[in-house]
């Protein structure tokens, strides 16, 4: 197999749906939708390309570290019980 350009929807057997994110001629990185990153050796990996959308990773949000502390620092009041 050759390489493939980046951003090409592939399905692998076992791992599903990914993304080409590198390739060249050795070594080939697949992004899957549930598998995570992974390496192959291009020569020997067996792919189907796929005419499929690429997966829309769902945006990871960060948070400020002081918006946590903040979070943490909230004191908790208990009702005394009759």
């Amino acid at each position: 197999m050759q390489s493939l350009p980046e951003g090409r929807c592939v399905r692998h057997f076992q791992y599903g749906l990914g993304v080409v994110t590198q390739s060249d001629a050795e070594r080939t990185s697949i992004d899957f939708e549930l598998h995570g990153p992974k390496k192959f050796v291009t020569k020997l990996m067996v792919v189907e390309l796929s005419n499929e959308a690429p997966p829309v990773k769902p945006s990871t949000k960060r948070r400020k570290k002081a918006a946590v502390a903040a979070a943490a620092a909230v004191p908790v009041v208990v009702a005394p019980q009759a």
